[in-house]
């Protein structure tokens, strides 16, 4: 099991994406709540008793959303090779999240080689009104990630996800 998650986040940093959030690293205090960047997800629509969100991918293929982590806005990228979601070292600053040089006691390995990371959890998770909570995350330097991850941590909890056609549909 451990081989896979470094297999998957190992594949995650050659992409140069791989996110973590994390709820409470350090005894640092929280930084505001910053506004939402537009993006190209339809309003969550509710149906049978469902909240599904369907997000367009990107001109390169990539779909792009963007999260909250306790009401905090962070940016993400839908990777399903990844196991947990990744975030990038700087970003979970700006969500009160604060790794000290001890707390980085996971490894993977990447094509640059082994790299540390932060495991953490975050207390809940949202996507455009899809949330999730107690969610599994690691924190990444910055210098070994491109951007944060939406992981499998996330999406294996939501009721069904699928992606087809340029498209990503998400149920909760």
């Amino acid at each position: 099991m451990r081989q896979i998650l470094f297999f998957a986040i190992a594949a995650l940093v050659l992409a140069g994406v791989m996110p973590r959030v994390m709820g409470s690293v350090g005894n640092h205090p929280a930084p505001e709540t910053q506004q939402p960047a537009k993006r190209s997800e339809s309003a969550p629509q509710t149906s049978a008793n469902y909240r599904t969100v369907t997000v367009r991918s990107d001109r390169l293929g990539h779909f792009q959303v963007e999260g909250a982590v306790d009401g905090r806005r962070i940016d993400l990228m839908v990777d399903t090779g990844a196991s947990m979601v990744a975030l990038r070292e700087r970003d979970a600053n700006k969500l009160g999240i604060f790794p000290a040089a001890r707390d980085y006691t996971g490894r993977t390995s990447t094509a640059n080689g082994v790299i540390k990371v932060a495991p953490v959890r975050l207390s809940s998770l949202e996507v455009n009104g899809i949330r999730v909570y107690d969610v599994q995350a690691v924190v990444i330097p910055d210098q070994s990630l491109g951007t944060n991850l939406l992981g499998m941590s996330f999406l294996s909890r939501v009721r069904r996800f699928e992606m087809a056609n340029g498209r990503l549909v998400m149920e909760q």
